[in-house]
């Protein structure tokens, strides 16, 4: 186990991740900033038929994926285990249980391999994505950074990939992903809420419903100024459905859902293009699942455009949990002289973005 406790130093590290942070067991190879492999195992059928992640569910789902995923990495990307540099994983945030998974399995690895090992942080490792885009130019400090994902909504401020990323502000309650899956439940459509809602609100009129825009009253910009809720949202929107069926009248499904997701849409991009402006930060770099919504994309590209913000996608196949992002992560880290982690870290569900790596050696 030498080889973990010493700086690792490489041009291009071969670098394995581990991501089990939600229902996705994610195995990413990458060699420097090359993506190799990224194998996705999706465990979302089965948490469908509950209506949302069911953490044990999930969890068990990636022990049984685990091994057969990391075996089809390596058969794609053309490399043995014997070949790597390191072994990265997610230390959090995320469900504890499902996180447990993954470091068991990095641990194990690690140890097995004499090979170093790197706990990383799963939002720092969805900005990660951007620099696996091999047709995008390279990315430029400071940016602003929208996660937006089923379990995490932050807007954060990236001054450095690997030493600086600062928590500007977050969800205070249900994030985007949960208020699209919660909302697609009211409307009688089907797990994962935010596809169907895209598709419904495709042929729907999105001002047809005034919903509100959570904290975005000049009240609550003084205080949360970069925080977001979406709770109060999804009650308007009970409410409203509600409403017509007590009046025995038909709901018009697109066009709520239209003006739902406008109202989602609205607030994201409003507070992330006012973070810009405040710390005068002419990009935004947008990543997580919710980012696959189309919607988001054409209204982010255009308001940003008007105000001269210039605005990074990551590949779609890259904004939801992956490995590759993590694996990216690492490889930055180790190219950058950070040591590896020691084996003293653990599953932390509440990780807070500023911890980068977790558990570095001394």
């Amino acid at each position: 186990m030498g080889r973990r406790g010493v700086h690792v130093s490489r041009a291009e590290p071969l670098v394995l991740g581990i991501e089990t942070s939600c229902d996705e067991t994610g195995i990413g190879i990458v060699r420097g900033r090359t993506l190799l492999s990224n194998t996705i195992a999706s465990s979302m059928d089965e948490h469908a038929r509950y209506g949302g992640v069911v953490p044990e569910v999930a969890a068990r789902a990636h022990l049984e994926a685990l091994q057969p995923s990391i075996e089809a990495a390596l058969a794609e990307s053309g490399v043995q285990l014997a070949d790597l540099d390191a072994v990265a994983v997610t230390s959090g945030p995320g469900l504890a249980g499902a996180l447990m998974v993954g470091v068991g399995a990095a641990k194990a690895l690690s140890v097995s391999l004499d090979k170093p090992l790197y706990a990383v942080n799963h939002l720092v490792g969805h900005i990660a994505a951007d620099i696996l885009d091999a047709e995008a130019a390279p990315l430029e400090y400071p940016t602003v950074a929208l996660l937006v994902s089923g379990g995490h909504t932050s807007l954060l401020l990236v001054r450095d990939l690997t030493t600086d990323v600062e928590l500007l502000g977050e969800t205070m309650d249900d994030a985007a992903g949960e208020a699209f899956d919660k909302v697609a439940r009211l409307l009688g459509l089907p797990y994962p809420g935010g596809p169907e809602i895209d598709r419904a609100a495709a042929s729907g009129d999105p001002k047809a419903i005034a919903f509100p825009r959570g904290l975005s009253r000049a009240s609550d910009m003084a205080r949360h100024r970069y925080d977001f809720s979406f709770s109060g949202l999804k009650t308007a929107v009970a409410r409203w459905v509600e409403q017509r069926k007590a009046l025995g009248e038909p709901v018009p499904v697109a066009d709520v859902a239209a003006s739902f997701r406008e109202a989602v849409v609205d607030v994201l991009v409003t507070k992330a293009l006012a973070a810009c402006r405040d710390h005068d930060v002419p990009r935004l770099l947008l990543g997580g699942g919710v980012i696959a919504n189309r919607r988001l994309r054409e209204v982010a590209l255009e308001r940003a455009e008007a105000e001269g913000v210039t605005v990074r996608i990551p590949p779609l196949s890259l904004c939801t949990d992956n490995g590759a992002m993590i694996a990216a992560l690492t490889s930055e880290l180790i190219m950058s002289g950070r040591a590896p982690s020691t084996l003293e870290f653990g599953a932390d569900s509440t990780l807070p973005v500023t911890e980068i790596q977790v558990a570095e050696s001394a």
